[in-house]
């Protein structure tokens, strides 16, 4: 019976220790945005977006390698009838190492580290806007899912799967996933690979077709330091396969493209430039920009050509506060349209 007393004192004591070992932060991390786009061509119309969207929480840090983040999301357009038009728990349990980060639950996107230096670079995993829109960082809730981050001298990468839709009677199972990682050659010059799948499928009920829509994108990186100024050059080759129903063969298409970008920055201002060509390409979640799908649903059966340039200013106001300028004129085959847009991030942290 002592002995008892004794174990079950001595566990007392360690629990006592690692509580006190640990440290709790009241954090939220808020997005605030305006878009407009003045399209008018064949593959997008022009929209008009104004909302914010962001987490307010509790981060719990048990060491210097596990946290635990626990509150609510929320996300809301202006002129909306509700306030808040998704509003739902955000957890997160995060495993960290020297240069890794495994996340299980609310995954780490653009919405919640917008430090991105232009909107040609503000998809949710940094992705290239054929595979995913951009806007899709304003319009989509948080991600759930999984996720392994990597940032080493020589290697960085996002492995995620988001989970967005339950397989139910009514409809299929719906996520994406994806890959994003850079390999560092040597000084100034890196290989970038992107990989990204939307699935809607499942194997309990039979409730609509079984999708696949993919697309992969390869190509070099060379960065330069010019005086004050400096210099990105990109280039990808991107190939799509679009399966809309893997029961009709007949409606798979396969496409090709050719993406190419390059970017000046000096202290907070960059400009950059993109061209793209194509022909065939479809892919789900993608910028339509890109695409061959016309708005009327018809398929563009010739070499598609796109794009744009643009200048973006950052501001910082105040610690933890950050927003961001942009225009933008867009080339869409014989289209010129223009877009512009503010972003504004509040990042807070207090620990308790």
């Amino acid at each position: 019976m002592l002995y008892r007393r004794l174990l079950f004192a001595i566990l007392l004591s360690f629990a006592a220790r690692d509580a006190l070992a640990q440290t709790y932060t009241a954090a939220s991390d808020l997005l605030f945005y305006g878009d407009n786009t003045e399209f008018a061509n064949q593959f997008r119309s022009g929209e008009t977006t104004l909302g914010a969207l962001g987490s307010v929480g509790l981060e719990i840090a048990f060491n210097d390698r596990v946290k635990l983040r626990g509150g609510l999301f929320g996300s809301g357009r202006y002129g909306s009838h509700e306030f808040l038009e998704q509003a739902e728990p955000m957890l997160a349990l995060e495993i960290a190492s020297r240069s890794q980060r495994f996340i299980f639950g609310s995954l780490d996107t653009i919405q919640t580290h917008h430090e991105v230096p232009g909107p040609d670079r503000e998809t949710l995993h940094g992705l290239l806007p054929p595979l995913q829109r951009e806007t899709l960082t304003f319009s989509r809730g948080q991600e759930m899912g999984l996720q392994w981050l990597v940032s080493a001298p020589r290697l960085t990468h996002d492995v995620w799967i988001n989970w967005q839709r339950l397989n139910t009677a009514e409809h299929r199972e719906r996520f994406d996933a994806g890959y994003n990682a850079s390999v560092g050659l040597f000084d100034g010059l890196h290989l970038n690979g992107q990989w990204h799948v939307v699935h809607e499928g499942g194997q309990q009920f039979d409730s609509g077709p079984v999708s696949d829509s993919q697309a992969f994108a390869l190509g070099p990186e060379w960065t330069h330091r010019a005086g004050r100024f400096d210099v990105v050059l990109d280039s990808y080759a991107v190939a799509t396969r679009n399966v809309p129903d893997r029961e009709r063969p007949a409606l798979t298409e396969a496409g090709l493209g050719v993406f190419a970008r390059g970017a000046v920055s000096r202290g907070p201002w960059r400009a950059h430039t993109i061209v793209w060509r194509s022909r065939d390409t479809l892919k789900e979640e993608g910028d339509p920009n890109y695409l061959a799908l016309r708005t009327d649903s018809r398929l563009f059966r010739k070499v598609r050509d796109y794009g744009e340039v643009g200048l973006t200013r950052r501001f910082s106001p105040a610690p933890g506060v950050d927003l961001f300028a942009a225009v933008r004129v867009h080339r869409t085959e014989s289209h010129y349209e223009y877009s512009y847009r503010i972003v504004a991030r509040v990042r807070l942290r207090h620990k308790i």
